[in-house]
């Protein structure tokens, strides 16, 4: 499987694409926005857009989502349906920080804890991590020990808590219950900033590390 990370909108967020590389065709993790960017690098891996994934419903991860998936005719899966909440304060979310406007959608289908998704040969596996938003999910490739995680957890850092329905005890558990378990060795590919793996993190993330446990 093939990754392409592609940072979209002033937040620099990643929108992922990912493709199979035994049938070329691709998923495109929260496409946020500047879709022509998104189409320019499809075009280019000559890949076939068969799936559009949505971790949750921030803005700079799914505003451009209903766009991609009407050009394409393609679904759109994820996040948890508790992410209702922010899906449907999408035009006010655009108003807000003065985006291209965004309409409410919901996805052909919402994912729930251990639900898996399908593109091309690949297999994906849905993870709910709750705290930075309440319907968060993420997506692991056990094949590839690759994870898609949005916002839940950066290199260094870990998603902000402060948006209405955040919890920060919640957005903790997230991370040490659904994604330490699935290996040290995971690189993990982050909604903004650099990637890094979970191993990496447990030693030195100033908020999840091993040594803050009491």
């Amino acid at each position: 499987m093939k990754t392409k990370i592609i940072p979209v909108t002033p937040f620099k967020q990643n929108c992922t694409l990912l493709i199979c590389e035994a049938s070329n065709r691709a998923a495109a993790v929260d496409p946020g926005g500047d879709l022509e960017r998104i189409e320019e690098q499809i075009d280019k891996e000559g890949a076939t857009l068969e799936k559009v994934f949505l971790t949750h419903g921030h803005l700079d991860h799914c505003g451009g989502a209903q766009a991609l998936a009407r050009k394409y005719h393609v679904p759109i899966e994820g996040p948890q349906k508790e992410e209702r909440f922010w899906l449907d304060l999408l035009p006010e979310q655009s108003v807000r920080f003065g985006f291209p406007a965004a309409s409410v959608f919901e996805p052909d289908r919402w994912l729930e804890n251990e639900d898996r998704v399908y593109f091309g040969e690949e297999m994906l596996e849905v993870y709910h991590c709750p705290g930075h938003t309440p319907g968060h999910i993420i997506f692991f490739s056990r094949a590839h020990r690759l994870a898609m995680v949005g916002d839940v957890l950066f290199a260094h850092s870990i998603g902000r808590t402060d948006f209405p329905r955040g919890n920060h005890a919640e957005l903790i558990h997230s991370i040490r219950s659904r994604l330490w378990p699935l290996g040290d060795d995971v690189t993990f590919i982050p909604g903004h900033g650099r990637t890094s793996t979970f191993g990496q993190e447990r030693k030195t993330n100033p908020h999840v590390a091993d040594r803050l446990i009491s």
